[in-house]
């Protein structure tokens, strides 16, 4: 059963699902050029929020155990509701809101439906390597289906042109599957993983 807390922000509302710390392993099963990337991994992500409109993401990856762990990936990032932000809102940068508006409600977030019945979604990550995506897709019930708008590298990065990824709440465990198109191959499967939430 999917709790939403009292004081959620409307814009939330429809991904309450993923808010909570969520730990498991998953699989890396990638082919590029003449290399197979193939192993286990854990998995620790954190959606949270400030009071704010957009959920907190953090997510950290690792391979191996013990004195023998690495760090594959670490990723920082955004979550919100698609939707044009308003004068009554702050930003860009530090610039504060130009007028003061009432909160927004259930009736303004049901208004955002889209033809299909979900809610258009915008993701924006960061990786601890530098590349940065903006992901678009939408959250539909307990699934969400994004895919790369854009990734930007740094000078210095490995070749990473696009993914596409695929969150679902499935008997209360967070499954997700990552495609990505890297080190000059095209999109294709890369990662799954099962986490369970652990608080």
């Amino acid at each position: 059963m999917i709790e939403i807390p009292t004081e959620l922000p409307a814009d939330l509302v429809p991904m309450a699902w993923l808010l909570g710390v969520w730990e498991g392993t998953g699989v890396i099963d990638y082919e590029t050029g003449d290399h197979h990337f193939t192993g286990e991994f854990s998995h620790r992500v954190s959606f949270s929020h400030d009071g704010g409109s957009s959920l907190n993401y953090s997510a950290d990856a690792w391979i191996g155990e013990g004195d023998h762990r690495s760090l594959l990936v670490s990723e920082l990032g955004y979550w919100r509701l698609s939707r044009p932000q308003t004068e009554a809102e702050a930003g860009p940068a530090l610039l504060p809101a130009r007028t003061a508006g009432p909160q927004r409600t259930a009736e303004d977030v049901e208004a955002l439906r889209n033809a299909e019945g979900g809610f258009d979604i915008d993701v924006a990550l960061v990786h601890s390597d530098g590349i940065s995506e903006l992901y678009l897709g939408q959250i539909r019930g307990p699934r969400i289906d994004i895919a790369t708008d854009a990734v930007i590298r740094p000078a210095g990065a490995k070749a990473y042109t696009a993914a596409s990824r695929m969150y679902g709440l499935v008997d209360a465990h967070l499954l997700w599957a990552w495609d990505v198109a890297a080190l000059g191959g095209g999109l294709a499967s890369h990662a799954s993983a099962r986490l369970a939430k652990v608080q």
